[in-house]
C-alpha cells in the first residue's frame, strides 16, 4: 500500500482542474454542513430545493473566485503558508460577494434564495478550514510516506527565523535523514515552549538529553553568534561524536532557495574567522558610485572576492584583468550565472606588458584600480626570484606609472605581512612595491591617491594551507606541517576584501593600512582541528608529519601592529603603519636598474639588489643567506 501511494505521489502532479473540482465539492459540502449546524439537524424546516439552489449559486461564486486567484494551481504536497494565505483571501473575497448579494435578496424579500447570515458565516469558516485542512492532510501524508526510516536525531541551534526556515527545509526534503527532536536557544524566554511540535531548550538541557534522544547532528541556524561561541559548540560536539552542520544565512543561499542540501558541514573558517565586520558603507558607496573600476589579478582568490564585493555597489563598470586564462574564464561564467546583468568586462592580459596595459587604460579610462596581481608562493619565488621581480615589482610599477598618466583617482595595492622584516624573496618583492608606491605618492602635481593594504594569510585562498590539508585528509594523510611551533595570522577571504574596500576609501594617499589579524594560530593546531572536524582522530586515522621549514620561511609573521608603530583609524580593525619615507628618484632608479638587470644577471646578483634596497631583509633557511654577510651599510 505504501509503495502504491508513493507511486501516486512521485509519478506525476495531480491536475489542477481535479484540485479545483475537489475544492468545489468541499465548498458545497461545507454549505450543507453549515445548514446542519445552524438548524441542529432539523432540516425539515427548509425546502430541499431552496438549499440546493442556494448552494449552487454559492458554489458558482466560489468557482469564479478560485479561477481568478488561481488558488487551485499549487502542488498540494508542497503547500505552504503563502498558499494557505491565498486560500483565505480567496474565500474572503467570495464570502464578501455572497454576503453583499444576500443583503440585496433580503432587501427585496426574495425568500426562495435568501440565506441565513449565520449560515453564511458558518460556511465561510468551514470552507477555509476544510480546504486548508485538505491540503495539510495531503502534505502530511506525503511527508510520512517519504520520510526515511533510518533518521538521525537532530537538534537545531536557534529558535528564531533561521531555525524555523531550517526546520521547513528539512521537512520539505524527501531525501533527508534528519529527525528533528528539538530546538536550542540561548534566550531563557524561549525555553520550554514548543515550535513545530518540538521543545525549545537550553544548551545545557540539550547536552543532558543527548543520550536519551540519540542525538547525532546539531545544526547551527542562528544569525548573530560569535566565533568564540561557535568554537565552544564545535568542541563539545566533536567530543561527543556529534556532527555539527551550518545553515547559511539568507544572502548565501544557492540560487536564493533554502533547502536541506544547503545545510553544510561546519568548516575551519567558520571557527577561525572573526565576528562580522561593520563597514562604513556610506563612505564606500560614495567612493564607488558610478565609477569604472579595474581589478588586476581578478581571477585569484583576493581579486575575485574584491570583484564580488564590488558588485554589491552601484558601479558603472568593473574591468577584470588577469593572465590566468582558465581561472578568468571560470570567474566570468560564475558571474554570468549569478550577476548576468552586472556591468563587467573580462580582459586577458599581463600587468608587465606596458603596451597592453596602456591600451586597457586608454580604452576604459578606469577611475579606481585594485592591484591584486602578484606571485605569492614563498618557496617558488625563492627558487625563481626573476619572476618575483618581473611580476610583483615590475607589474606594480607599470600599473602605478600608467595610473598617474591617466589620472586615476585611487590606486589600492594589496600587500602582505611577509613584507615586514622579510626573510624571503616574495616578501621582499612586496616590500619594494610598498616603498615604490609610497614614494610615488609623495610627488607633487599627481592626481592619484596611492593606498597600500597589508594583511596576513587568507583562509581557503589558492595554494594556502587549508586546501592542502583538506586534500591530504581526503587522501588519508599524512598532513605535512613544516614545524611544530610555526604560527600564522589568518582571516577569511570576504573579511580581507571588505577591509580592503574600507581602507581604500579611508586613505588620502601614501598610507600603508594594516589589518587587525586577531591572534596568531599554530599551524599544528589548525591541522588537528581540521582532522577532528572531519570526524577523524589525530595519529589514529590521520598522522601528522613534520617536514622542516622551507626556504625563506620563518616561524612567526609580523604585522607592525603595535601601538608604538601604528596610528588608529575610525575602524578598530584598520590601523596606519608608521614607516620611514623614501626618496622617489633614488627608489625609481634602483627599481629600473633591477628590472633591466633581469636580462643579464643571475639569481644571486638579483637578490643582492633586493637586499641592498631592503636592508632588513635577512634570508632564513635559504641559499641566499650567504649574501647577507656581503651586504654592508644602508644606501638609504
Amino acid at each position: 500500500m505504501r509503495s502504491l501511494l508513493l507511486k501516486v505521489f512521485n509519478g506525476r502532479i495531480v491536475s489542477p482542474w481535479l484540485i479545483l473540482f475537489i475544492d468545489l465539492i468541499i465548498v458545497a459540502n461545507a454549505f450543507v454542513l453549515a445548514y446542519i449546524v445552524r438548524l441542529n439537524v432539523l432540516l425539515s424546516q427548509y425546502s430541499a430545493s431552496n438549499v440546493i439552489f442556494s448552494s449552487l449559486w454559492v458554489v458558482f461564486i466560489f468557482l469564479i473566485a478560485f479561477l481568478i486567484s488561481g488558488s487551485f494551481k499549487g502542488v498540494i504536497r508542497h503547500s505552504n503558508y503563502n498558499e494557505f494565505k491565498l486560500m483565505i483571501l480567496t474565500s474572503s473575497a467570495a464570502f464578501g460577494c455572497i454576503f453583499a448579494f444576500n443583503e440585496l435578496v433580503i432587501h427585496f424579500d426574495l425568500r426562495w434564495i435568501r440565506i441565513s447570515r449565520l449560515v453564511l458565516m458558518l460556511h465561510f469558516f468551514l470552507s477555509i478550514a476544510l480546504t486548508i485542512g485538505f491540503r495539510m492532510f495531503v502534505k502530511e501524508i506525503y511527508i510520512f510516506l517519504t520520510k526515511k526510516e533510518t533518521s538521525d536525531g537532530v537538534l537545531i541551534y536557534g529558535a528564531g527565523d533561521m531555525g524555523q526556515i531550517t526546520m521547513e527545509a528539512i521537512k520539505n526534503d524527501k531525501d533527508n535523514k534528519f529527525n528533528v527532536v528539538g530546538f536550542i536557544d540561548d534566550k531563557a524566554s524561549k525555553w520550554n515552549i514548543m515550535l513545530h511540535s518540538c521543545p525549545v531548550m537550553s544548551w545545557t538541557k540539550a547536552l543532558e538529553l543527548g543520550e536519551s534522544k540519540q542525538i547525532k547532528v546539531v545544526i547551527l541556524a542562528i544569525k548573530n553568534i560569535s566565533v568564540q561561541r561557535k568554537h565552544e559548540i564545535t568542541k563539545v560536539c566533536i567530543d561527543r561524536g556529534w556532527k555539527l552542520k551550518v545553515m547559511p544565512s539568507v544572502r548565501n543561499w544557492v540560487n536564493g532557495i533554502s533547502n536541506q542540501k544547503q545545510i553544510r558541514d561546519i568548516r575551519i573558517d567558520d571557527i577561525l574567522g572573526r565576528d562580522e565586520i561593520q563597514l562604513n558603507l556610506g563612505r564606500i558607496m560614495e567612493g564607488l558610485d558610478g565609477k569604472v573600476i579595474l581589478v588586476t589579478g581578478a581571477a585569484g582568490s583576493i581579486g575575485s572576492e574584491i570583484v564580488r564585493q564590488l558588485l554589491r555597489f552601484t558601479v558603472q563598470k568593473i574591468i577584470m584583468l588577469d593572465n590566468a586564462e582558465s581561472a578568468l574564464y571560470d570567474l566570468q561564467q560564475e558571474l554570468l550565472l549569478s550577476h548576468s546583468d552586472a556591468p563587467f568586462e573580462v580582459i586577458l592580459a599581463d600587468v608587465t606588458n606596458t603596451k597592453r596595459i596602456e591600451e586597457v587604460f586608454q580604452n576604459h579610462q578606469p577611475e579606481i584600480v585594485f592591484n591584486a596581481a602578484a606571485y605569492k608562493h614563498v618557496p617558488l619565488m625563492e627558487a625563481f626570484p626573476y619572476e618575483a621581480i618581473r611580476v610583483n615589482i615590475g607589474g606594480a610599477k607599470n600599473l602605478a606609472d600608467i595610473a598617474i598618466r591617466y589620472k586615476v583617482e585611487k590606486f589600492v595595492m594589496i600587500s602582505t605581512d611577509k613584507a615586514v622584516n622579510p626573510t624571503n624573496v616574495m616578501g621582499t618583492s612586496k616590500r619594494i612595491c610598498e616603498i615604490y608606491i609610497q614614494a610615488l605618492s609623495q610627488l607633487n602635481n599627481i592626481d592619484t591617491a596611492f593606498i597600500t593594504t597589508r594583511f596576513g594569510n587568507v583562509l581557503g585562498s589558492n595554494g594556502s594551507v587549508v586546501p592542502l590539508f583538506k586534500r591530504q585528509i581526503e587522501q588519508g594523510g599524512p598532513i605535512t606541517v613544516t614545524h611544530k611551533d610555526i604560527t600564522r595570522y589568518f582571516m577569511t577571504i570576504p573579511e580581507a576584501c571588505q577591509l580592503v574596500l574600507e581602507a581604500g576609501f579611508m586613505g588620502e594617499g601614501g598610507e600603508i593600512f594594516l589589518f587587525d589579524m586577531g591572534e596568531p594560530v599554530k599551524i599544528v593546531d589548525l591541522a588537528t582541528e581540521m582532522i577532528r572536524l572531519s570526524g577523524l582522530k589525530v595519529d589514529e586515522d590521520i598522522k601528522l608529519k613534520f617536514t622542516g621549514l622551507r626556504p625563506g620561511e620563518k616561524l612567526y609573521e609580523e604585522l607592525l601592529a603595535s601601538k608604538e608603530n601604528t596610528l588608529p583609524t575610525h575602524n578598530e580593525k584598520i590601523m596606519i603603519g608608521k614607516v620611514r619615507q623614501h626618496n622617489f628618484k633614488k627608489v625609481n632608479k634602483l627599481i629600473e636598474d633591477m628590472l633591466f638587470a633581469l636580462q643579464i644577471e643571475n639569481s644571486n646578483l638579483l637578490v643582492s639588489r633586493m637586499k641592498e634596497m631592503v636592508p632588513e631583509y635577512k634570508s632564513q633557511n635559504s641559499r641566499y643567506s650567504e649574501l647577507d654577510k656581503q651586504i654592508e651599510g644602508n644606501i638609504f
